[in-house]
């Protein structure tokens, strides 16, 4: 297809909604810029173990579109890019970008010689800082781009040198600067995604306190065969085998005080961990804490499914308060029964909290082209005329939904290429 504006379109954000617009677009001839702060593309999915409607590893279809976004010319992807301002019109919109510097060019190869003489450390975000990496690092396993990085703070630079005396392909340069570039585009995505709730700010429940009281983000990363255990589900204080896992359902959402929402995934997300604890360990137990149990549509089947194995117990009520027993590591959970009219005290080997999903566009420099609503996603009704959003950045959905969602939002934007 020839479109009359060759402005292209610019996508902010390089996770799955971001990616499915990219890739819907400039399969149909649109050029599309993909602005990525992290150093790789791929967002929250990637740090998944299994996701619906399937239950099977993200980095399969991640990798069907990795092979998608190679192919195609009229994709330019730029990470560790945050964008500065926005401003003109529907088919001529001016984007200012800062780009930080990776210290590694395009000549990488991934040897790893650097990796095996770098003397510093540094916690590793893809796996939630429970484990280490060098300050030179390869992001993940699958990373796109493939190629390595180096953290300034972590890195002594010059002053040590040594990942630069043993590259042969001269492909890191510690003098690597900030960058600054304007970008004329036809429309804006913003596809900016979602973080869990910080659970810290629910004092009740010990998460940032109590070591063995992680979120279902940290869950997932510990059950994916790349994370940080290697797939095997122990706790983070001793290294226990987890054979007593409470999930502890709204840690955050659908209460005035955090997130006053229905994150709409959650429910789903403890169910499909549970069947992580009991094929993991087949005399396991598992116990759901819960307000209401929403599985919609055909979900419903697998809540049924979960629901029926006699080793998940579910509970309707709120839990009251998660505590500490310090000589064993584990974690004792009291809660109400509404369905018993009692309260219970309950001991297990760990506690994961569901939080809730925390949108992310309010941390972009809108600079007027975006407002949000009282719940911190972009309020669609004042959105400026070639601006649009995808994903979690409009409302809390889940992969599936975002890829439908984003689908549209690309078919909307190349619009803008017509005159």
């Amino acid at each position: 297809m020839t479109f009359s504006n060759k402005n292209p379109i610019v996508v902010i954000g390089g996770g799955i909604a971001g990616i499915t617009v990219a890739l819907e677009a400039a399969e149909t001839g649109a050029r599309v810029v993909v602005i990525e702060r992290e150093a790789f593309i791929g967002g929250r999915v990637l740090r998944m173990h299994k996701y619906f409607p399937k239950l099977c590893s993200p980095l399969c279809g991640m990798e069907i579109n990795i092979r998608r976004l190679k192919a195609n010319p009229d994709i330019r992807i730029i990470t560790l890019a945050e964008t500065d301002s926005i401003s003109g019109e529907k088919g001529n919109f001016e984007v200012k970008i800062s780009k930080k510097p990776r210290f590694v060019n395009e000549f990488c190869t991934c040897c790893d010689k650097c990796v095996a003489v770098c003397p510093e450390e540094r916690n590793d975000l893809f796996n939630l800082s429970l484990k280490k990496t060098k300050a030179i690092y390869l992001p993940h396993s699958h990373a796109f781009p493939m190629k390595y990085i180096i953290e300034s703070d972590s890195c002594k630079g010059k002053e040590c040198g040594e990942c630069v005396k043993v590259c042969q392909y001269d492909a890191i340069n510690l003098d690597d600067k900030e960058e600054v570039e304007t970008i004329m585009a036809s429309s804006v995505v913003y596809a900016t995604g979602w973080k869990p709730y910080d659970a810290t700010k629910i004092d009740n429940l010990g998460f940032g306190k109590i070591k063995n009281v992680i979120n279902n983000v940290i869950m997932e990363r510990i059950a994916a065969s790349d994370g940080p255990t290697e797939g095997k589900l122990v706790r983070p204080s001793d290294g226990k085998e987890v054979k007593n896992v409470v999930f502890v359902q709204c840690a955050g959402s659908r209460d005035e005080n955090h997130l006053s929402y229905c994150s709409s995934i959650c429910c789903l997300v403890s169910l499909k961990q549970a069947t992580f604890v009991r094929e993991a360990y087949p005399d396991s137990k598992v116990t759901i804490y819960y307000i209401d149990i929403r599985t919609p549509g055909k979900y419903e089947a697998f809540y049924k499914k979960v629901e029926a194995d006699e080793n998940v117990t579910l509970v309707k009520g709120k839990v009251a308060k998660v505590e500490e027993d310090s000589e064993t590591g584990d974690v004792i959970v009291t809660a109400e029964d509404i369905m018993s009219g009692g309260k219970k005290e309950q001991r297990a080997d760990m506690v994961v909290l569901a939080a809730g999903m925390h949108p992310t566009a309010g941390e972009e420099k809108m600079n007027g082209v975006l407002k949000l609503d009282d719940c911190g996603f972009v309020d669609q009704e004042l959105l400026a005329d070639g601006i649009f959003t995808a994903g979690v950045a409009k409302m809390p959905v889940d992969v599936n939904t975002t890829v439908q969602d984003a689908t549209s939002v690309a078919l909307s934007a190349i619009q803008c290429l017509i005159k």
